[in-house]
């Protein structure tokens, strides 16, 4: 499995395999083998590339944990992550692939879950089976999209990803259960909602997604979180552009 939150903290830091390979006194080959194969490095080395990248060593290498402590109650709040990049691989897989009911989806490009994930095949398989899917995606036009590429130090790069990632979803827009719609809304909150499960991604002024908190919350019958969050997201669907189907 890739540590793809070390690749991120590179890419934001501008730092190549070579570079960081040499700040930190080891072989580029041992960072390729940190990225490819996550290794984890000795607790210094792990320290010194965090000072490198202007992060915490935990970001990069979170302790292997699945639930905060709940102190015998049942809580809305079942994990907080660093940053989207610490959720697991496993994780996501578990989550996309254990819908049974409904999956919403509230992003700018989200195109990691097509290209990580396998989510375009999944979406045709599960839809068959009657699972329903609402899925915003940004309009690169819009001056939101333009605004956040520029806040993260990517102008033009945000736009590309969003083009990419409704090209994907075109594939599947139209599908019975499938709705795909575009907004150019102020993105506070990217938004993964998996049946009872909700990820939010919060936002970050001037960090990339990848680098912003995750908070996973369960949906509860006295909850106020989860139920929070997903007015927010109808809101912004009612407001939504449908996307054209063939």
């Amino acid at each position: 499995m890739a540590n793809d939150r070390l690749r991120t903290a590179m890419i934001a830091a501008n730092l190549t395999i070579d570079a960081l390979a040499s700040k930190v006194g080891v072989d580029p080959k041992t960072v390729e083998r940190w990225i490819s194969k996550e290794r984890r490095p000795h607790r210094t080395t792990r320290q010194q590339v965090a000072t490198a990248l202007g992060t915490r060593d935990v970001d990069l290498w979170p302790p292997p944990s699945t639930e905060l402590p709940t102190n015998g109650h049942e809580s809305e709040l079942v994990h907080l992550y660093p940053s989207r990049s610490s959720v697991t691989g496993a994780m996501w897989e578990r989550l996309i692939n254990g819908v049974g009911e409904r999956m919403d989806v509230l992003v700018f490009s989200g195109a990691f879950l097509v290209e990580q994930y396998n989510l375009v095949p999944i979406i045709q398989s599960k839809a068959a089976q009657g699972v329903r899917f609402r899925l915003l995606v940004g309009d690169e036009t819009s001056p939101a999209v333009i605004q956040r590429a520029v806040d993260e130090g990517t102008p033009g790069g945000l736009e590309g990803r969003v083009q990419m990632m409704r090209r994907y979803l075109s594939d599947v827009a139209g599908l019975d259960g499938v709705e795909v719609r575009t907004h150019g809304t102020i993105l506070y909150n990217s938004l993964y909602r998996f049946d009872d499960d909700l990820l939010v991604n919060g936002h970050a002024h001037g960090a990339l997604a990848g680098q912003n908190p995750v908070m996973h919350l369960k949906r509860l019958p006295t909850g106020q979180m989860w139920q929070h969050y997903m007015r927010s997201f109808d809101r912004i669907w009612e407001q939504g552009t449908p996307e054209p189907t063939s």
